[in-house]
């Protein structure tokens, strides 16, 4: 597409990372403590989205968070006496997430090595903003971005925010991630372009249609055929 200086502001879970398939392993886990007489995890997963819908407006993302989810969810939904064990139990599902080995995805860290070279690299991802940094140095990939920003949100606001403080001009800055809802269509609606790259387990709650905006939309395989276009 271009070889001229751009500036490529990326995406972190489940764009560098792993990041949902251990969410979805503790909820698996969730689901099969709770032991439901008559819902099915379909349906848990139901009240559960319903939760977190309302709770990550007030209190965002990230393990501790989806812990504090499910802990809710379970006292709407247990059939039997709740004992602080129990919730004990809850929170360790959402701890081990942590513990979790990082797993890259397959060619991110050459390609970011690559891009580094020619382009100016930004982080940008929401969450809990120790838990992200955290993972980050986990992850050892910190030494190829020249920012990075973790937010509660990343929408239309946040976008226009990091376009001004980092002095970005739209027609050269492209962001880069998974995620319609979060990733895609915030970025194109602020003016800049846009570079998805789907993957086959992101989180369904931020799963919609892509949105078109002023600025061009690419639509790649993988995170390293970027090698390709930039």
């Amino acid at each position: 597409m271009t070889r001229a200086r751009q500036h490529l502001i990326i995406d972190a879970d489940d764009t560098l990372w792993e990041n949902n398939i251990y969410f979805e392993l503790a909820f698996d886990q969730f689901v099969d403590f709770l032991n439901h007489s008559a819902l099915s995890p379909g349906e848990v997963r139901g009240v559960l989205d319903e939760i977190e819908l309302v709770n990550s407006k007030i209190h965002g993302y990230g393990s501790a968070n989806f812990a504090r989810n499910m802990q809710e969810c379970y006292h709407r939904l247990a059939e039997r006496a709740i004992q602080h064990t129990d919730l004990d139990t809850i929170m360790g599902f959402a701890e081990r997430i942590l513990h979790h080995p990082m797993e890259l995805i397959a060619g991110v860290e050459e390609t970011l090595e690559y891009l580094g070279k020619c382009h100016e690299l930004t982080l940008f991802t929401k969450g809990h903003r120790d838990e992200q940094l955290l993972k980050l140095e986990r992850s050892g990939l910190g030494r190829y971005f020249d920012h990075v920003a973790v937010v509660k949100e990343k929408d239309l606001d946040s976008y226009a925010a990091l376009i001004s403080e980092r002095v970005m001009q739209r027609e050269f800055s492209w962001m880069v991630g998974n995620s319609p809802k979060s990733d895609i269509n915030p970025a194109l609606a602020a003016g800049i372009n846009a570079i998805y790259v789907p993957h086959e387990r992101t989180w369904h709650l931020e799963r919609t249609d892509l949105a078109e905006g002023p600025g061009r939309l690419l639509i790649l395989d993988r995170f390293a055929d970027l090698t390709k276009h930039f």
